[in-house]
C-alpha cells in the first residue's frame, strides 16, 4: 500500500474549474478562492486548494512572508490552505482583487479575467479540491504553496489538454465529468506533493516529512497497508529494523503524535470516511477498522468526534 496515495484517498477531494483568466502586461492581482463559487459542489468544506495552471506566459506569485517566484507555462501552482496571495508581470505593481474582474461567460458557465495593458501576455485556468472530510494528516502537513514543473515530463501533455477540454466545456455552458475535473486536480496536487517530498531539505514534523524518512516511511506503509492488524510499538519498530525506543522518538519528531495514537487516529478516520458512505452498519466498520467490539469503537470514536457512529453518519450526507 502507498500511503500517500490512500491518505489523499481519504480526503475525497471535490474539484472543479471556475475562472480562466488572461492577463496583458502590466498587471497585478490579489488571489483567494471567494465563498460561492464551491457552494454548488461543496455544502461545508474543511479544507479548500486553490491552484492555477499556466498555459502560456508567466506570472510572479508573492506570499505573504515567502520570497516571490516566477511560475512559466507548464507549471501549476497550488495554496493547500487558500492562503491569500499575489499575481503579477512584475514587482511593484498596484493590485487589484482578482473577484473584482470576474466576469461570466454568455453561456453562464466558466467564469473569466481579462485584465491589463498592451504588454506580453499570460493565460492561466483557476481550479481547486474541496473536501467535507475530517482532518486530515496530509493536509496538515504541506506548506502554504506548492510548486509543480510538468514541462519535461510526460504528465504536462494530459494535463492541458484535460485542462482545455474542461475550460472549452465550462465557457460553453456545459459542466465537464466531475469524474475529469476530480481526476485532474488530483493528479495535480498528488504529483505536487511528490516533487515536494523528493525536494532536499524539508524542515518541521510533518506527516510528508515522516513519509520520506526510510524507516517512518515503511511503519507508515505497514499501518495503512492493513488497518485492521493488531500492531504494537514494539512490533512496528522490529519490522522497520529500529530499537523500541528509538522507533517512539523518531515517529513522534516526524509525524507530531506516537505511533500508537496515530493507528488510532487513522483508524477512526478511515471508519468516518465509511460511515459517510453508507452501506455498512455500525458492526461492519467496527470490524472493517479493526476494532474488537461495537461498544469499545462507539466509545473511541464519539471522544475524537463528540459523537456515536449513528449521530455522526445522521449529520454526514452521502455522497
Amino acid at each position: 500500500m502507498d500511503p500517500l496515495s490512500d491518505v489523499l484517498r481519504s480526503v475525497r477531494l471535490t474539484g472543479g474549474l471556475f475562472v480562466e483568466a488572461h492577463f496583458t502586461a502590466p498587471w497585478c492581482v490579489t488571489a483567494q478562492v471567494p465563498p460561492g463559487l464551491w457552494a454548488e459542489l461543496l455544502a461545508a468544506p474543511s479544507h479548500l486548494i486553490a491552484y492555477h495552471v499556466v498555459l502560456e506566459g508567466e506570472m510572479r506569485v508573492g506570499l505573504a512572508e515567502a520570497p516571490d517566484f516566477l511560475v512559466r507555462a507548464g507549471e501549476v501552482v497550488l495554496f493547500p490552505r487558500n492562503d491569500g496571495h499575489e499575481l503579477s508581470s512584475g514587482p511593484g505593481l498596484a493590485p487589484v482583487r482578482a473577484d473584482a474582474l470576474l466576469q461570466p461567460t454568455a453561456e453562464g458557465g466558466l467564469l473569466r479575467i481579462r485584465h491589463g495593458g498592451d504588454g506580453a501576455a499570460t493565460h492561466l485556468v483557476c481550479g481547486f479540491l474541496g473536501s467535507e472530510g475530517a482532518a486530515n494528516p496530509l493536509i496538515a502537513s504541506l506548506p502554504p504553496v506548492l510548486r509543480l514543473d510538468l514541462r519535461q515530463g510526460p504528465a504536462w501533455g494530459w494535463v492541458e489538454a484535460s485542462v482545455r477540454f474542461a475550460a472549452a466545456e465550462l465557457a460553453a455552458g456545459r459542466l465537464p465529468t466531475s469524474d475529469v475535473v476530480s481526476r485532474l486536480s488530483e493528479t495535480l496536487l498528488l504529483e505536487a506533493m511528490r516533487h515536494y517530498l523528493a525536494a532536499p531539505g524539508p524542515t518541521g514534523p510533518g506527516w510528508l516529512r515522516g513519509l520520506g524518512d526510510p524507516c517512518i516511511g515503511r511503519a507508515l506503509g505497514l499501518i495503512h497497508g492493513d488497518i485492521t492488524l493488531r500492531w504494537s510499538v514494539a512490533g512496528l519498530a522490529r519490522a522497520v529494523g529500529m530499537s523500541r525506543s528509538a522507533f517512539v522518538k523518531r515517529f513522534c519528531a516526524l509525524i507530531g503524535m506516537p505511533p500508537m495514537r496515530y493507528l488510532a487516529a487513522w483508524r477512526l478516520h478511515r471508519a468516518g470516511q465509511q460511515l459517510r458512505e453508507g452501506g455498512r452498519t455500525v458492526g461492519q466498520v467496527t470490524h472493517a477498522v479493526g476494532y474488537a467490539s461495537e461498544e469499545a469503537f462507539s466509545r473511541a470514536f464519539k471522544r475524537q468526534y463528540g459523537l456515536s457512529p449513528r449521530e455522526w453518519r445522521l449529520q454526514r450526507p452521502h455522497p
